[in-house]
């Protein structure tokens, strides 16, 4: 069964890889990891493998799931899919001919649009060639400040159909962001114990460099210590543009 999302800009979740390491300043506080312990201590099947404690946690060892390919099959309506919200599919533990088999199930499906997310974007960049895109595949980084804008230009030469970006959690300013040939962008702070906070200022920031480029912003939350906590507006309205969903019928 596919898990129905508490994401804003998502509807679903499918995990056919669990797990990852921390590679940059936005995994301090990775909800996905905490949320990984919690399920090994219930039992949870997918997540008895443990990561190394230094980048990783328990329950939280990079992880296929073969048995998991074929859960969009199964779904009856068009949905939109966030892809291993609980893991990064361009992870170097997961090997190209997974990510084959993953790509190959999107292309098996036109009716649902699924939303990859990276922070491996230099893997991401070099694998591009060598995998076939389908057309209802929304490909996206994380950029959560302006120490790793190179990911959007690694990202930029991927033959997506939408190419997004994730600053979330946005901690610092995108000055000298370029969105030429992104096709959407989602903005948020971060939440939790021990959140960082977020300058509005950052936020405006990435917002008019949106509205000057005609790209799609969506604004998910404020943040802090529960996701809701400060709510979504921003300058007194709710900012939920996105890219037109697939709607194509199997």
């Amino acid at each position: 069964m596919a898990d129905k999302s508490s994401i804003e800009w998502t509807e679903a979740t499918w995990n056919p890889v669990t797990g990852c390491d921390r590679v940059s300043l936005g995994c301090d506080h990775c909800y996905a990891m905490t949320l990984a312990k919690r399920l090994k201590s219930m039992g949870a099947e997918k997540y008895q493998n443990d990561g190394d404690p230094r980048t990783s946690g328990p329950g939280f060892g990079v992880t296929i799931h073969p048995a998991a390919l074929d859960i969009p099959l199964r779904w009856r309506s068009p949905r939109v899919v966030f892809v291993n919200s609980m893991s990064d599919l361009f992870h170097a533990k997961v090997p190209i001919g997974f990510i084959r088999d993953v790509f190959d199930v999107m292309r098996e499906t036109p009716q649902h649009t699924y939303q990859v997310l990276t922070k491996r974007s230099l893997r991401l960049k070099r694998l591009a060639e060598q995998l076939e895109w389908p057309g209802n595949l929304w490909m996206g980084v994380s950029v959560e400040s302006a120490d790793y804008l190179d990911r959007v230009d690694h990202l930029r030469s991927v033959p997506a159909a939408v190419r997004f970006l994730s600053c979330e959690p946005l901690l610092g300013s995108l000055d000298g962001l370029v969105l030429d040939g992104i096709g959407w962008v989602i903005a948020g702070g971060e939440s939790g114990v021990g959140h960082r906070s977020m300058d509005p200022e950052w936020v405006r920031g990435i917002r008019d460099a949106c509205d000057e480029a005609d790209v799609p912003f969506f604004f998910k939350q404020w943040g802090g210590r529960t996701p809701k906590a400060m709510g979504r507006e921003l300058d007194g309205r709710l900012w939920d543009s996105m890219p037109a969903v697939s709607t194509v019928v199997a």
